[in-house]
């Protein structure tokens, strides 16, 4: 095999500024430096990184030694380096974070980011920007880590009309309900282990709450059905007030309990929710365990397919990173309208169709209640479910005490505000002895 000269373009690195050093962007370095050769071969170009911003100077010299590399607490003064090519922003938050981002594509950079929060809330802004100035913005370690899923929605499923998405993109909450459903052990003690082990912060708010994989979710959305990302219209639910009862239950059934995003397309619009949910244990979802990632893709064409790994952490994060600064490199050149559009669809064929409320939502439930056990009881609940236009797949009833009795029901797919208002009827009525427990059943994920 012949090979050309290498033209003076590729044989001159591209120069990275990096915002934050902390554990994404040290790992980031140190796969850098760790696998240099190779990612030039990738890349047809050096990658280096010339400058960093962080709030510790002598932090970073120890991780830097002494490689030549600027140190500076500014990362305004990065993004107006004319001699810095690519701006990696991963310092996180919503504020200081866009403005050094939108510093830097004003600036003609390219811009590299795990934040998926700014991207999910200020997104729009970023990319119409980006465009303006004809500058690419990578994000595949925003979602998922080290999983390789914005790639796979923006290029290796063009072909496909997606028709939905669930995916486990939280670690944090996966653990817990792992380990709820494995040692039986209630939400705040395995929560304390998380904390413990490192796998949940002080404070673990966005993760518990599932904020953080609403976050996600939105930029998935926006990939898979070409709409403007829209995280204010997300429906969230954590899983701060499941019990391990209800995971008992739920084992019991043929189910598992995980906290899923789920985004699915329908003919009034798109479905974009959080919550935990119950699926069969045969779904490829189901025994994803620990702190790991899954994200299940249907499309038209090609079917179900399972994106599976890390999705968090120093090293797979930063081969996200990496990843997007090769795709940087080798389209740097390119003119920008023959780039891969950023939200996969072209910038004038994104439509802002409607996202679904709550209420209009279509999942089945499972209902859990306790009850005085008496002649009745099922009847009134029964009645109540039959006037809302919902039926009953099965249900179970245990005693719990000698005038009380457990009973579970599994219900039909239905409209949310329906099962809503439903449970506030049936909560109503003289012989309920407890809060009505509601979570969603998705049978066929």
């Amino acid at each position: 095999m012949t090979t050309g000269k290498s033209s003076s373009k590729e044989m001159s690195s591209i120069k990275v500024g990096l915002l934050g050093l902390g554990v994404v962007g040290g790992g980031t370095w140190k796969v850098l430096q760790k696998n240099a050769e190779e990612i030039a071969r990738r890349a047809g170009r050096r990658i280096e990184i010339t400058a960093v911003a962080v709030r510790d100077v002598e932090k970073a010299r120890k991780l830097l030694g002494d490689a030549d590399v600027h140190i500076t607490t500014d990362g305004l003064e990065i993004a107006r380096d004319p001699g810095i090519d690519i701006v990696v922003e991963l310092i996180g938050g919503e504020t200081t974070a866009l403005e050094w981002v939108m510093e830097a594509i004003r600036q003609g950079k390219h811009v590299v980011t795990a934040n998926k929060a700014m991207l999910a809330v200020h997104g729009n802004q970023i990319f119409d920007a980006a465009g303006e100035h004809g500058v690419m913005v990578a994000f595949e370690a925003a979602v998922a880590g080290g999983i390789p899923i914005i790639k796979a929605m923006r290029e290796g499923l063009t072909a496909n009309r997606i028709e939905w998405i669930a995916g486990i993109i939280n670690g944090t909450t996966n653990f817990i309900l792992s380990e709820m459903q494995s040692r039986g052990l209630p939400f705040n003690t395995v929560l304390a282990e998380a904390q413990r082990l490192g796998y949940a912060e002080a404070d673990p708010t966005f993760d518990i709450e599932g904020v953080d994989a609403a976050h996600k979710l939105t930029l998935l959305a926006s990939l898979a059905f070409g709409i403007p990302v829209q995280f204010d219209k997300a429906c969230i639910e954590g899983i701060a007030k499941l019990e391990a009862e209800d995971i008992q239950h739920a084992a019991r059934l043929g189910y598992r309990i995980k906290l899923l995003g789920i985004t699915r397309r329908r003919d009034d619009g798109i479905e974009l929710r959080v919550h935990p949910t119950l699926i069969r244990m045969g779904s490829p979802l189901a025994n994803v365990e620990g702190a790991m990632n899954a994200v299940l893709v249907h499309g038209d064409v090609v079917g179900p397919t399972l994106y599976y790994g890390q999705g968090a952490g120093e090293m797979p994060t930063a081969s996200a990173v990496v990843a997007d600064l090769v795709d940087v490199a080798r389209l740097d050149s390119a003119d920008p309208e023959h780039r891969v559009p950023h939200l996969a669809f072209q910038p004038d064929a994104v439509k802002d169709i409607p996202i679904l409320s709550a209420d209009d939502i279509e999942t089945a439930h499972y209902l859990r209640l306790r009850v005085e056990d008496r002649p009745g009881v099922l009847a009134d609940i029964s009645r109540i479910l039959a006037d809302a236009q919902i039926s009953i797949g099965s249900m179970i009833q245990e005693p719990v005490q000698p005038s009380e009795a457990s009973i579970i029901f599994l219900l039909h797919r239905a409209r949310e505000g329906a099962v809503r208002e439903a449970i506030r009827q049936i909560q109503n009525l003289p012989f309920v002895r407890s809060e009505v427990t509601r979570l969603r059943v998705e049978g066929s994920i």
